[in-house]
């Protein structure tokens, strides 16, 4: 049966571990059930913010992403002398 699992008389389900790797969601964790095209889909529910937003300006600013690319191959430039 693979990753399949029994609904219990409380609506239970339990996540197969393979499952629970693959989508990165462990105990505690908050998971949605949503339909895509006539499909049950369970995925994890993620925060809106993204965990790197508090580092934007960090670095000084960029005025595009080809000064970011620029600076890195400075740094990397510096550690090879």
């Amino acid at each position: 049966m693979g990753n399949s699992s029994t609904i219990s008389s409380k609506g239970q389900v339990t996540v197969p571990i393979e499952v629970r790797r693959r989508l990165g969601v462990k105990e505690g964790d908050r998971v949605e059930f949503v339909f895509v095209e006539g499909t049950a889909v369970l995925r994890p529910v993620r925060s809106g913010e993204s965990p790197f937003t508090k580092w934007i300006g960090a670095f000084g600013g960029f005025e595009s992403a080809q000064d970011a690319v620029e600076w890195v191959r400075g740094l990397r430039d510096e550690d090879e002398r």
